[in-house]
């Protein structure tokens, strides 16, 4: 019988009653063999802002019951705010999960430690996970002294165009060399401990339609010539597309997955459409799409999914999706039948829009990319 694992995106768990949020999904991810989300936010009680951008609250951390109840196993850190709080925000992150039984990795007190893989077993079979942050402030790093992330680092590069002046530059991004070869590193050395081998990667420009930085390709098609049997992208707050790389999946970017804000920890506040950041000119104004719940994104950010592989003894079996969609309470709500089909459609147009290639098969309660 194949193993399942499911994956989601960023999992934001500022709001009350944080159990909520996972009212329609909780049957479906505390059902599998294994489920992995990624904690977008700090959770401690003792924490100090430390960055300068659009720093995450602290949370609560008993609001993490509400992953060990919905099932969740392992549980990704590394990202542009997990050092928002500084470093007892990770440490109390890092501590109250796994209190509550679930494995932490790509965050930690030093670099060694963010490195280090969680390694879980299910059905006979052994599962590594790695976590790395592309994007977001170097200060959340993790060094052989510092707490923070494992980063994997993005190099932008800038053209001018002397023939037009007041044009914008051309950019160019690329992954660094020693930081590829890190990451790789980890990789291959996991690959020869377990059966399956899972990496996530923060990754990608926020809120923009299907496209991809010209890096995100590269760097995710490394961690699979590394050993990577399954690469997971988020960070985008939007849906990107899929494809298929050496008989392996990658998603590029499985959007958030529970957006559960207060008016507090809204980024917005009340200032209406979100600001076009003078350094990022690729950012296009959008204007929230507002419900009951605070929700400071634009309407297709409501498409989301649940990142569904299974693997029996001799190694992936399929790869694919539960389409979900977010309500007008930002609670995720997996979707079936017709009502599945505009975010399937949507899947399939920005796969196609990002020059991805990708054939899908619908089954009855999910969406496969790749079937042996």
């Amino acid at each position: 019988m194949p193993v399942e694992v499911l994956f989601v995106g960023d999992l934001m768990l500022s709001a009350p009653e944080p159990e909520r949020f996972f009212a329609t999904s909780r049957e479906i991810l505390a059902g599998a063999d294994l489920a992995v989300g990624h904690l977008e936010w700090p959770h401690t009680e003792r924490g100090q802002v430390c960055v300068v951008d659009i720093p995450a609250p602290a949370n609560p951390p008993g609001h993490l019951d509400a992953l060990a109840d919905a099932g969740f196993g392992v549980v990704t850190l590394a990202g542009n705010h997990m050092f928002d709080q500084g470093p007892h925000g990770v440490a109390d992150s890092v501590a109250a999960l796994r209190a509550r039984g679930m494995e932490p990795v790509g965050a930690g007190m030093t670099i060694a430690e963010a490195r280090r893989p969680a390694v879980v077993e299910r059905g006979g079979i052994t599962f590594g996970f790695l976590s790395y942050n592309a994007v977001g402030p170097r200060q959340s790093w993790a060094t052989p002294v510092k707490a923070g992330v494992a980063p994997v680092r993005v190099v932008n590069h800038y053209e001018l165009d002397v023939a037009s002046p007041g044009s914008a530059p051309a950019e160019f991004t690329s992954l660094e060399q020693e930081s590829e070869e890190a990451m790789r590193a980890d990789i291959a050395a996991l690959a020869a401990r377990v059966d399956i081998v899972c990496v996530s990667i923060h990754k990608g420009m926020g809120f923009v339609h299907a496209a991809l930085a010209a890096y995100e390709r590269p760097l995710a098609r490394a961690a699979v010539d590394a050993g990577a049997d399954v690469v997971i992208g988020h960070h985008a707050h939007i849906l990107r597309g899929v494809e298929v790389h050496r008989g392996r999946p990658i998603f590029h970017g499985i959007n958030h997955f529970v957006p559960a804000y207060t008016d507090e920890t809204d980024p917005l506040g009340h200032h209406g459409s979100r600001p076009r950041p003078r350094n990022a000119p690729s950012l296009g104004f959008f204007t929230p799409d507002t419900g009951r719940a605070p929700f400071p994104f634009p309407r297709d950010s409501r498409h989301t999914m649940i990142a569904r592989v299974t693997v029996d003894g001799d190694g992936l079996v399929e790869a694919g999706f539960v389409p979900c969609h977010l309500d007008t309470d930002a609670i995720p709500v997996p979707l079936r039948g017709a009502d599945a089909d505009p975010t399937i459609e949507y899947v399939a147009r920005i796969t196609a829009d990002a020059g991805l290639s990708a054939e899908f098969v619908r089954r009855d309660t999910h969406v496969n990319f790749l079937e042996r």
